[in-house]
């Protein structure tokens, strides 16, 4: 095979399409579809996968956040029933670990919608939590104000942290600082307005209405899950996971051979469960993906054996003036594949746009077409016309120059 005989058949193969525009975009519309379905929902994948992973680094290298079940959600039977996690194992931690150097539990209210509201202008579903001073410096920047005081969370002062958009929707246009807001029916003073985190979900509000530990235990006196937050010393993260991962056992009563009560994770170790989480999705894609690919495939292969059969005094005529069998399948084979090459192109201009879309749709999105969706997009296209090319093209070789000049 020359590079004469090769770029021959390329341009046989494109006089084909051009003859045959109708059907030859039917013959790949499942490939584009494959194609693009690859490219498109691998790019809001790496764009989800980026947003979470610096949302999950935004903790800080030095924080260690602990829970009596998985921190992406979905307990288990057996993590529900665990003892939930208490004010009394925050401070034998601060006590006992000479490796951390803070620690702020953070309470949970009783479940239900809560809601906070000033001057008829209410905001539902927020996220409210009663923590210390301490919970500040696990990356908690403020751009109004100042956080919680400890003296205010030892007398249960009725002041409270909000979020940004928080502010923009109760205070818009006027200054935050000292106003009173209601929250589920209790008047708090806003004393400060937190920075939204430095990265945050897709779409998420930063409704944040954070108020001093026991001001929500007096809210709410029967509120019982907390989460701890643990700050070690620069540099020294796994030696204060260690220690506190010991106190908690010893003060949970955990014996020796048997596994913890509550969940300890980093934030590497949090980007490391949720890749593992993404990973998955991406197989379930490419799986998906390819059923679309296999059914253009199928598409080109029958149409491909339309061809031959079409051409097959063609094919006698070529064989005649001293065409070989590799030449023939050399032909049918890269028409097929600058086919199916076609709809790879077409499907990355679909999965582009699908990516687009998505943009559009969630502006706090980061999408964009990553290298590998956009290569594997089409790599699978054209190996779907190489693997389904391959016996349209043995059977043209097969046929006898005779019988194929005789053919009507």
């Amino acid at each position: 095979m020359t590079f004469g005989s090769f770029f021959s058949a390329i341009a046989l193969a494109f006089g084909t399409v051009r003859e045959h525009k109708l059907r030859s975009f039917l013959t790949v519309l499942g490939v584009i579809i494959g194609t693009g379905a690859v490219i498109g929902v691998g790019s809001i994948i790496a764009g989800l996968d980026g947003a979470i992973t610096n949302l999950l680094r935004s903790f800080g290298p030095n924080t260690i956040i602990v829970l009596r079940g998985s921190i992406m959600g979905n307990w288990t039977p057996e993590e529900l029933k665990r003892k939930p996690l208490t004010l009394e194992e925050a401070r034998g931690i601060r006590e006992r670990c000479p490796d951390v150097q803070y620690v702020s539990p953070y309470l949970f209210p009783l479940g239900g919608i809560h809601s906070a509201r000033y001057q008829g202008n209410d905001v539902y579903q927020i996220q409210l939590g009663g923590t210390e001073e301490a919970y500040a410096f696990g990356g908690t920047t403020m751009k109004k104000g100042r956080f919680l005081s400890d003296f205010e969370n030892t007398h249960r002062m009725p002041v409270a942290v909000i979020g940004e958009d928080i502010e923009k929707q109760l205070l818009p246009n006027v200054d935050p600082i000292g106003k009173w807001i209601e929250v589920d029916g209790h008047s708090l003073q806003v004393v400060g307005v937190a920075e939204r985190p430095a990265a945050s979900l897709p779409g998420q509000d930063d409704t944040r209405v954070l108020v001093p530990y026991f001001t929500l235990k007096k809210m709410f006196p029967n509120a019982q899950e907390n989460m701890l937050v643990v700050i070690a010393y620069n540099g020294r993260i796994d030696q204060a996971q260690d220690e506190a991962r010991a106190v908690l056992r010893t003060l949970r009563h955990v014996s020796y051979n048997a596994p913890d009560t509550f969940t300890m994770s980093t934030s590497e170790q949090m980007i490391s469960d949720f890749h593992r989480i993404t990973s998955t999705v991406a197989l379930v894609m490419v799986i998906l993906s390819s059923i679309g690919l296999l059914v253009g495939g199928i598409g080109v292969m029958n149409i491909m054996l339309v061809s031959v059969t079409e051409r097959t005094r063609e094919i006698g005529v070529r064989k005649a003036v001293g065409a070989k069998g590799s030449d023939i399948v050399l032909q049918f084979l890269t028409e097929a594949v600058v086919l199916t090459a076609l709809g790879g192109i077409l499907g990355l201009m679909l999965g582009w746009t699908i990516s687009r879309a998505a943009a559009l749709a969630f502006p706090t999105l980061p999408t964009a077409v990553p290298l590998w969706a956009a290569a594997l997009g089409v790599l699978m296209s054209v190996g779907v016309g190489l693997f389904f090319g391959i016996w349209p093209a043995a059977r043209a070789a097969r046929l006898d120059p005779v019988e194929a000049l005789r053919y009507e």
